[in-house]
């Protein structure tokens, strides 16, 4: 007979349930493709999928069967192998990796020990198990990998292998303005409660922005398209000169996976060769591109300040939201989140997501590039090891909001942080766009 507190029990049902649904997606992403496809590396940009599924219970032995448990390394001789700083993604084919049945057997073996540590484990006593704060994190570490494993579906050569249902059309009333007044003033941004929040979004603290107005829904593929038709491509005065470099040397003239048919644009879509959809927000382009865009429309992109603000400050209360549309964990109706669809679903859609003033899909769809730097709170710890955010703080990474179609609800909210380098277009990047006042 238990005498665990409620909150314990419910605890370990959230952990449960978060690590199961990451591994049923894990298992759909590697079960779609043979075992060739699982070794091969589809380009160099990503690793091959074997990599990541061995990596995912590499990172939950280390965290959870010897830092919790205080156990002796299952396979010591692997360590270096799925260590992601060890060895660069170009590099990793090269490596003795375990094969598609190994890495399944490793990896299942890893999660059921950790099932039955979770059994007994108080979540509480310690910084890692308060709130059951470890078991979050690796959950999120493997819907992170599930993203990168689509990512490397999309760039797959081939027929299509995984299948979704299209979004809903827009449900409601269309947004009442193209844009949003966002007031100037202080707010709270990042958090201190969150349990499952990452060392980079601590600890709350209060920002002050000045007025601005943001667009109510991302960049379509019409917006987008009106700026390549206007010779946006070949004109450098939009360019960032390290991006006019990077556009010219490459002889990038589209977002990537689209190509031109007479006067169609096309793009390929994990394996679907279709008419680029007018109405989708724009997808797989760089920081480099959506600031150019923004030039080009005569606005910006928004500071990642500006960007949380929009999505979470309610200037009816004065509080932060967890998320756009209040407290409440996202359901359907909130946001195209979860591999839900493959594909962002069109602007406008979501209106019960909008924030509280009105700006729609800041959750799910596509990560939105902020024109902000990847740097610290005032205050921050890295917690709990300084390779997960601290060594990529600098200049060189530019900071994404907001989550895409590809992410768990469990790694989205509206403090959630990523990042990665202005040149990057394979991840499910989009943006909008914002002003001064």
């Amino acid at each position: 007979m238990t005498t665990e507190t409620p909150s314990q029990e419910g605890l370990r049902e959230r952990a449960a349930a978060a690590l199961s649904a990451a591994r049923a997606r894990t298992a759909g992403l590697t079960d779609a493709v043979s075992d060739q496809d699982l070794t091969a590396q589809h380009s160099p940009l990503m690793s091959p999928l074997v990599w990541d599924l061995a990596h995912i219970g590499n990172m939950e032995e280390l965290w959870l069967l010897r830092n919790v448990a205080g156990r002796e390394s299952m396979r010591p001789e692997i360590d270096p192998l799925y260590d992601a700083f060890e060895h660069p993604r170009a590099e990793r084919p090269k490596l003795p990796l375990l094969g598609p049945a190994e890495a399944r057997r490793y990896a299942a073996e890893v999660r059921g020990r950790v099932f039955d540590l979770l059994e007994r484990t108080p979540l509480e006593g310690t910084a890692l198990l308060d709130g059951g704060y470890v078991f979050g994190m690796i959950a999120q570490h493997e819907q992170q990998h599930d993203e990168t494993m689509l990512i490397t579906h999309q760039l797959r050569a081939g027929a299509p292998v995984l299948t979704a249902p299209e979004p809903d059309p827009p449900q409601g009333p269309p947004p009442a303005a193209a844009e949003v007044l966002v007031a100037g003033g202080p707010f709270t941004m990042g958090t201190s409660a969150e349990p499952w929040s990452l060392d980079n979004e601590r600890p709350a603290h209060v920002r002050e922005t000045a007025a601005f107005w943001i667009d109510t829904t991302p960049v379509t593929n019409a917006a987008y398209q009106a700026f390549m038709a206007d010779g946006g491509y070949r004109e450098p005065r939009w360019w960032a000169p390290a991006g006019w470099e990077q556009i010219r040397g490459h002889g990038i003239e589209a977002p990537l996976f689209w190509h031109r048919e007479g006067d169609v644009w096309l793009r390929r879509r994990f394996g679907v060769t279709e008419p680029v959809p007018g109405e989708e927000p724009v997808l797989h382009v760089s920081w480099y591109e959506a600031d150019a865009y923004a030039r080009w429309a005569g606005r910006r992109l928004p500071t990642e300040a500006e960007w949380e603000k929009a999505a979470r400050h309610d200037p009816a209360t004065g509080r932060s939201t967890r998320y756009p549309w209040g407290d409440a964990d996202p359901t359907p109706a909130h946001a195209n989140l979860g591999q839900r669809h493959l594909r962002p679903a069109p602007a406008g859609s979501y209106p019960a997501g909008a924030s509280a003033l009105g700006v729609r899909q800041l959750i799910g769809d596509v990560w939105e590039w902020t024109s902000s730097d990847f740097l610290p709170y005032p205050g921050f710890r890295a917690f709990p090891y300084r390779e997960y955010s601290e060594v990529f703080f600098g200049p060189e990474h530019k900071v994404l909001r907001g989550g895409s179609f590809a992410v768990d609800p469990v790694a989205c909210r509206g403090t959630f942080r990523n990042w990665d380098l202005p040149v990057r277009r394979q991840i499910f990047s989009g943006f909008r766009t914002a002003r001064d006042v």
